[in-house]
């Protein structure tokens, strides 16, 4: 049976079992390869995507659990790899071995998105969960208050 459902902004649909993890629905069959393979368990979060404007673990939600709704994986996050979060995280030199990446930007993009000035500690309780082997938290959350400002200078700029 052909399940469907909309993956960076484009419409989609798929005939594999209902149960199939969405992490190899996106990797297998849509060649979507941004979104990671980590544990398999939904604990590291380098599987994360949006499922419509929030935040889930790929590898633990079956395909079935997303039919007719709105998917975001890292490719979907900006057209040309702009996003405020990919620029700050470049500046900061975030990435290291790369394993963790786009679950932590779409971890972050989903808190931007509510909450477009984070504490510390906000940016901390957002991200638990999200696991980065090389420890670059602290070069994360600077590059997360980046993308803040990044954004707001952005908006401040479009209202003129």
């Amino acid at each position: 049976m052909a399940i469907r459902l909309n993956v960076n902004g484009k419409p989609v649909s798929v005939d594999v079992p209902a149960n199939m993890p969405l992490l190899w629905v996106l990797r297998d069959e849509l060649e979507q390869c941004g979104t990671k393979f980590g544990c398999g368990a939904g604990l590291c979060g380098a599987c994360t995507v949006h499922q419509d404007g929030v935040p889930v673990r790929s590898c633990v939600t079956p395909v079935s659990a997303v039919a007719g709704k709105s998917v975001t994986t890292i490719e979907g996050l900006s057209p040309n790899a702009n996003h405020p979060l990919q620029q700050a995280w470049l500046e900061f030199d975030v990435p290291q071995c790369g394993y963790c990446q786009a679950g932590q930007i779409m971890t972050a993009a989903a808190l931007l998105e509510k909450n477009p000035k984070p504490t510390d500690a906000e940016i901390d309780a957002a991200m638990d969960g999200n696991l980065c082997r090389c420890g670059t938290y602290t070069r994360i959350r600077k590059a997360i208050h980046r993308a803040a400002e990044l954004t707001r200078a952005a908006k401040t700029n479009r209202e003129e």
